[in-house]
């Protein structure tokens, strides 16, 4: 990736509102020390989501399929899920459900990424991941990141969902240093070699047909260490670096034993690396190799452990940045270069006027039709 000339295209100016509360200081200067140890960007790729925008919405879109897919078809396949539920439960009448069982079969049939429906616009949004990297690797949390005042390590709890009731608002004041960081990423777009020029392309078209930036919510990832500046994702992004820890807990006590051939795939679900190295103890059985796993998930809840040493491998809770280009009309959807992992499909069973799901009718189902029998016979 590399910078090009900010500010083309005719580029909003940006608001900067000055912090005066404690907290939001406390934020800001922890922002400036961030920069210090990890200034440099590294970009890792597109993510995709749905916006949606009302009458009363103005200038500004809602997110309401969190940014976070690897690909576009995902977020429309979301979206197409999303408008069959209201459609479902909350149309007010047969007028809206027909309206939204529209935009439904577009979505099952074509790759649309603006449509309107039930009075509001939806769009799928592309934006760019990235994350602060430097002399000491990928940005760690930083101390003023949202955290739990008591954890909750109970596999079923869940905090906020990513981008809850975010709304995207290009007007809106900003601190001064995440002003700093849109202005100095205006002009970021991809570069070199390993790129196709159709990819290519399209970065340098997005920095005049969408020439602002507006930064998401950080996410929190678990990366592995690789090579010595290389880091790989382990799981996905995650609303705050506890709910990261949560996944790597539960990694290395369910998932990797069952994949390892640990604990039989088929066991009960509630079994896991603790449990087993506590039914082994009370045996008389120490399992010396799960213990390993049960000790190393053990070690992340001792404090906020943001790096973990494990059978030789580093691991980190990576604070990962999204950043979302937006033009004269919105925010930027999927570029033509952008692949897709699937095509568009049917999701879910047809719904009547009255929203009704329909059975679907099998061959097998129809007494007048058995497998078998001819006309006449």
């Amino acid at each position: 990736m590399e910078h090009g000339d900010a500010g083309r295209g005719g580029a909003r100016p940006i608001v900067v509102r000055v912090p005066v509360e404690p907290v939001e200081a406390a934020v800001e200067a922890d922002a400036v020390d961030a920069v210090a140890r990890a200034g440099e960007v590294v970009v890792r790729g597109p993510l995709f989501g749905v916006a949606a925008q009302g009458p009363e919405d103005g200038a500004r879109w809602r997110v309401v399929i969190a940014v976070i897919n690897p690909c576009p078809q995902l977020a429309r396949d979301s979206l197409n899920s999303k408008l069959w539920f209201r459609a479902k439960d909350e149309a007010k009448d047969r007028a809206e459900r027909r309206e939204l069982l529209a935009a439904v079969a577009r979505l099952e049939s074509e790759r649309v990424d603006d449509l309107e429906a039930g009075g509001t616009r939806y769009r799928v949004v592309r934006a760019e991941e990235y994350a602060g990297s430097g002399p000491d690797g990928i940005e760690l949390p930083r101390p003023t990141d949202p955290e739990p005042l008591v954890p909750d390590w109970t596999r079923g709890a869940r905090g906020p969902d990513i981008d809850d009731a975010l709304l995207l608002d290009p007007d809106e004041p900003v601190p001064p240093t995440r002003a700093l960081e849109q202005l100095a990423l205006r002009g970021l777009r991809y570069s070199g070699a390993r790129y196709p020029e159709d990819v290519l392309a399209d970065s340098r078209r997005a920095l005049d047909s969408h020439p602002d930036v507006l930064l998401l919510p950080p996410t929190f990832t678990v990366v592995e260490q690789t090579g010595p500046r290389n880091w790989e994702p382990v799981s996905g992004p995650h609303v705050s670096a506890h709910e990261a820890r949560k996944s790597m807990d539960f990694t290395l006590t369910w998932a990797w034993p069952r994949m390892r051939g640990l604990i039989p795939v088929d066991a009960d679900m509630g079994a896991d690396a603790r449990s087993r190295v506590a039914d082994a103890v009370a045996a008389g059985a120490p399992e010396a190799e799960l213990a390993e796993y049960a000790g190393a998930a053990d070690a992340l809840r001792v404090g906020r452990v943001n790096r973990l040493e494990f059978q030789g491998t580093a691991y980190q809770i990576a604070r990962t940045r999204r950043l979302l280009r937006w033009g004269p009309d919105g925010p930027e959807g999927p570029r033509p270069s952008d692949s897709n992992s699937q095509e568009p499909t049917r999701i879910h069973l047809a719904l009547d006027e009255d929203g009704r799901v329909v059975p679907e009718e099998h061959p097998e189902d129809d007494p007048e039709g058995l497998p078998g029998d001819l006309p006449g016979d």
